[in-house]
């Protein structure tokens, strides 16, 4: 029996562990596919505080996984594809085996929607970004293009805007799918143009490990150019990791899990944090402060019940 199983190893997860495990819980932390989560992905990490420097993300995760492991946090490399809310306990399957716990807290974040080509992986973090507030400052004076069309591509194109030369927004469509003043904002920037009824196609260039352009095709006409630029940002949204989440627990028209009072879901003993609640803010710190509230939510809802 489990006290405390968390779901998932970014900085929500591994917060959630480090509260639980410091309240005595011996939480056990089910890693995934990523252990680490997203900022694995990443290189320099600025926003993050205590670093006045910045920190390296794969560094910042191994330091959070140490800090869990110290007082007394257990890891487990697997899986999770299913929770049963069975009575009184929770059922939880691993890979091929169920265990059972009083508590569930579900970190297990939210996917970016990429454009499915090949460079994308390999110059992430290096020129590509899912992330203006993360890496817009690595963008100062230079040129950026913003692929999308909708609240959160315009979003991230105003930010942009403060830092960049230029933002220029591609999207496959000839109008936007924004909010009317979002939309207004951008059309009254200068900093800000357009490119209408286009895809990206390819992103170059691999063999110099940095983001020079990309190629761009019409939609309508099958026409391609070439259009160079410094850094190419990706707002196409993201999809939250819910396959493992049971219909019992209620999730907006995104597929973000609702969560309230704080972090409890619509199920007892399972909580959630991080990006899988957050359509909004997706930012590493505003998932460790969740993964707080959820081990706090926790704790106190295993007190409640006598455990």
């Amino acid at each position: 029996m489990e006290q405390v199983l968390i779901i998932g190893s970014g900085p929500a997860g591994l917060t959630a562990a480090i509260y639980a495990a410091r309240a005595q819980l011996q939480p056990l932390v089910v890693e995934g596919l990523q252990p680490g989560g997203q900022l694995t992905t990443t290189t320099i990490i600025e926003n993050w505080p205590g670093y006045a420097e910045g920190i390296d993300g794969p560094e910042l995760m191994q330091t959070m996984r140490r800090q869990a492991e110290r007082f007394g946090t257990r890891f487990e490399s697997g899986m999770v594809t299913g929770i049963s809310p069975a009575e009184p306990e929770l059922q939880v399957t691993i890979d091929a085996r169920t265990i059972t716990a009083r508590c569930v807290i579900i970190a297990t974040g939210a996917t970016p929607r990429l454009l499915g080509l090949d460079a994308e992986q390999k110059l992430m973090g290096r020129g590509v970004s899912v992330c203006a507030t993360c890496d817009g400052f690595f963008f100062r004076g230079k040129t950026v293009l913003v692929v999308g069309g909708g609240d959160s591509a315009i979003e991230e194109a105003l930010y942009l805007s403060g830092l960049a030369s230029r933002v220029t927004v591609i999207h496959r469509r000839n109008e936007l799918r924004a909010s009317k003043i979002m939309q207004q904002q951008a059309f009254d920037n200068p900093s800000i143009d357009f490119i209408w009824d286009s895809v990206v196609t390819a992103i170059h260039d691999v063999d110099t490990q940095t983001v020079t352009g990309v190629t761009l095709r019409n939609v309508h006409t099958g026409q391609t150019r070439e259009v160079a630029c410094d850094g190419l940002f990706l707002a196409l949204g993201h999809v939250p990791n819910t396959s493992m989440v049971p219909d019992a627990i209620q999730r907006n028209a995104e597929g973000f899990i609702i969560t309230g009072p704080g972090t409890a879901t619509a199920v007892p003993g399972i909580f959630a944090a991080g990006d899988v609640t957050d359509p909004l803010y997706q930012q590493a710190v505003t998932a460790a402060a969740m993964g707080c509230q959820a081990a706090l939510d926790a704790e106190r809802y295993l007190r409640e019940q006598g455990a």
